[in-house]
């Protein structure tokens, strides 16, 4: 449902465009900072999915993204972060003990997209809020094939 808070024992994915991964490699905080005309920053709930497994959930948001994306760039990566470490980390870790918010806001348009969410309380300017968001990365994937 929109607006639902995603539980803190659940994982989202975030797309990492190639100029976040400059080397094929190491994801940038960048990644995770907003862009002045956002107001949360873009993910995907991977157990709103329904998958068994992990694999099968990347290989879901692929299908996403090709549907979402005209293209894809060889570079780019998916991110995988657990919505509780990321909102624990930037809480302890910020002068003003942040509290960011993970809710689902599917997107109903063309093309739909059920699992989307957004993380919400961050503010465009915010480098060292991205970089603790990088510091929680647990793994990552290719975006495509």
């Amino acid at each position: 449902m929109t607006g639902d808070k995603i539980p803190d024992l659940h994982h989202i994915s975030r797309l990492c465009q190639p100029k976040h991964v400059p080397d094929g490699q190491q994801i940038e905080a960048s990644a995770f900072m907003l862009r002045s005309d956002e107001s949360g920053l873009s993910v995907n709930w991977l157990e709103f999915l329904n998958c068994s497994n992990r694999d099968d959930e990347i290989d879901e948001i692929r299908k996403l993204y090709s549907l979402k994306f005209n293209r894809i760039g060889a570079k780019a990566k998916i991110a995988i972060l657990n919505v509780g470490e990321v909102r624990e980390k930037v809480k302890t870790e910020t002068d003003d003990n942040r509290n960011l918010e993970v809710l689902h806001e599917p997107i109903k348009d063309d093309p739909p997209d059920p699992s989307h969410s957004e993380i919400y309380n961050l503010k465009p300017d915010q480098e060292f809020i991205a970089e603790l968001i990088r510091e929680t990365v647990q793994e990552d994937y290719p975006a495509r094939h």
